[in-house]
């Protein structure tokens, strides 16, 4: 390989976090033959001298891969690549395309994103070499990356050098395994425990499945056979079953979505597990620690992934004060708090019922807790639990729940979820050294017209609305600036695109089992520390 940059050294600590790849970085003048290699990657492929250019050349016409990067200060580059080199234009925000989005290449990413770097299109020196990447500069087609063959191999070559870019980075991985031929498995078939009327979490979860490219929804299992009727109406061509034992020996399904009670889930997933099923449980990922560590073996024992569906990681306000956090705009985080609730009825299904749910910390606070131990990934030092059961007797579950989590170094976090708030705190209080962000939450109700009753309306739920984000910061002056915090694009089925990822790619699983394993031993500190009213509990997670 050629001299790595900073660049290039992301790239290359992206791709050591695959498993599947390894990387030989020896300098190519010394690597000698490189037949025992799928594919080799060039990170400066101007830089190659003759010898090493007809070694590289030789490799591939003898059945062999390469990658080749061309930085924007080449002059020129051999012929055996196939294309000429376009003036370079300025450093500059690109738009680029995925030339055949519908390939594998493109699966499960944007159609096209942007990225800063020098824009240096490449023109094709022959005719078969095919776009793979390209751009539109100044109303004309700009290749940015082709493919061609070179007698019995390939070779790819790309201008774009800005590896900090996540969709780029994603993108040279698929290209790394395509060439070595680890693309073009059939979709992973999916099967959903627990199904659902549409707008349930069960139908949720079956409709991802039949939607994201590259998996497949193959079968539905259920007690009730009005379910399992709906379920073959919305999703025609599925199997059906009533018994998990049945769905385990189904040799189409690959992975199953328990949406099931938490009380179920360490029982099902287990058993699935151990059928070589791949599992996603729904949150909670189960109600005890010792449970998370079995599936968690379980899992590993098998060659099996397993991962909790925290979909609410890529919710727009969690991501922008994440992202704010990273990045220093208030300092060291040191304090948080968080809030969800209202004054209401709880509602009469299992949700409000302890034995089966966990208790009220089960419900929200497995996506709060989550969020707090993502902004918060340093080990735990100890964990407060009250409960107030003062108004809605006919429920299991507490009224309120509060938890108070102190980390090793002294930062705290609190988080609150109450039936009985006739006013709501904030949903988001952070404090850091140098600023604060607080996210108020948003109640808004649409209105059409009707013709009979002048105007019907809508409330769309509080919980769903981003909040209002204001950070208040010291500027380099060192004066205080109170501004509005932008929120990313909304995305959506998130969770599963990096699912599949992982699985069709081996892409990073942005859901651990042990990260998920983290949540459920708080929240059972935290009750065991509201059953002995209030009293702390030592716990290093």
């Amino acid at each position: 390989m050629g001299e790595a940059s900073r660049s290039d050294s992301l790239l290359f600590s992206y791709l050591d976090e695959i498993q599947r790849i390894q990387l030989d970085q020896r300098p190519i003048d010394e690597a000698g033959d490189f037949g025992a290699y799928d594919v080799v990657v060039l990170t400066n492929a101007a830089h190659l001298d003759g010898d090493a250019e007809d070694s590289v050349a030789s490799y591939v016409r003898g059945g062999g891969n390469c990658l080749a990067f061309i930085k924007p200060t080449a002059d020129e580059i051999g012929s055996f690549f196939g294309v000429r080199l376009e003036p370079a234009g300025p450093h500059s925000e690109i738009r680029v395309y995925v030339s055949d989005p519908a390939a594998g290449l493109g699966q499960r990413l944007p159609e096209e994103f942007y990225v800063r770097d020098f824009i240096r299109p490449l023109r094709p020196a022959r005719g078969d070499a095919l776009d793979v990447l390209h751009t539109k500069w100044r109303f004309e087609h700009a290749p940015l990356a082709t493919s061609r063959r070179e007698g019995d191999g390939t070779v790819i070559c790309t201008t774009i050098n800005n590896f900090e870019n996540a969709t780029y980075r994603q993108l040279v991985y698929r290209l790394i395994l395509d060439l070595a031929g680890e693309t073009g498995q059939r979709p992973i078939g999916g099967a959903v425990v627990g199904f659902g009327p549409p707008g349930s979490v069960g139908y949720l979860h079956a409709q991802s499945l039949h939607t994201v490219p590259g998996l497949a929804l193959r079968a539905v299992c259920d007690i009730s056979e009005e379910r399992l009727r709906l379920a073959q109406e919305s999703f025609s061509g599925i199997d059906t079953y009533h018994q998990v034992d049945a769905l385990a020996r189904d040799s189409e399904v690959d992975l199953v979505v328990v949406a099931t009670p938490p009380e179920s889930h360490a029982r099902l997933a287990i058993q699935l597990l151990e059928a070589g099923k791949h599992v996603v449980v729904e949150k909670p990922m189960c109600i005890a620690t010792e449970e998370a560590e079995t599936m968690i073996r379980v899992a590993e024992d098998n060659g099996r992934v397993l991962s909790v569906y925290q979909n609410r990681r890529w919710d727009v306000d969690f991501l922008a004060i994440k992202q704010a956090v990273a990045a220093g705009l208030i300092g060291d985080l040191f304090h948080l708090e968080t809030f969800v609730g209202d004054y209401a009825h709880p509602c009469d299904h299992w949700h409000s019922h302890r034995p089966i749910s966990g208790g009220a910390l089960y419900d929200w606070g497995a996506h709060y807790i989550d969020w707090i131990l993502n902004l918060f990934p340093m080990p735990t030092a100890s964990v407060r639990g009250m409960l107030h059961k003062r108004v809605w007797f006919d429920a299991a579950n507490a009224d309120q729940a509060r938890v108070q989590i102190t980390f090793e170094g002294g930062q705290e976090a609190e988080f609150i979820h109450s039936d009985i708030a006739a006013l709501r705190k904030p949903k988001w209080y952070l404090l850091g050294t140098e600023g604060a962000i607080v996210g108020e939450w948003q109640d808004v109700t649409v209105y059409e017209p009707d013709d009979v009753i002048y105007f019907s309306e809508h409330r769309i739920p509080v919980t769903e609305m981003p909040p209002k984000l204001t950070m208040r910061r010291k500027d380099r002056h060192g004066n205080m600036v109170t501004q509005q915090v932008s929120l990313p694009a909304r995305t959506h089925g998130s969770f599963y695109v990096n699912f599949a990822d992982h699985l069709l790619n081996g892409e990073p699983l942005a859901v651990t089992p042990q990260s998920t394993a983290r949540v459920v031993a708080v929240m059972e500190a935290a009750m065991r520390s509201a059953d002995h009213n209030g009293t702390p509990e030592v716990l290093r997670v």
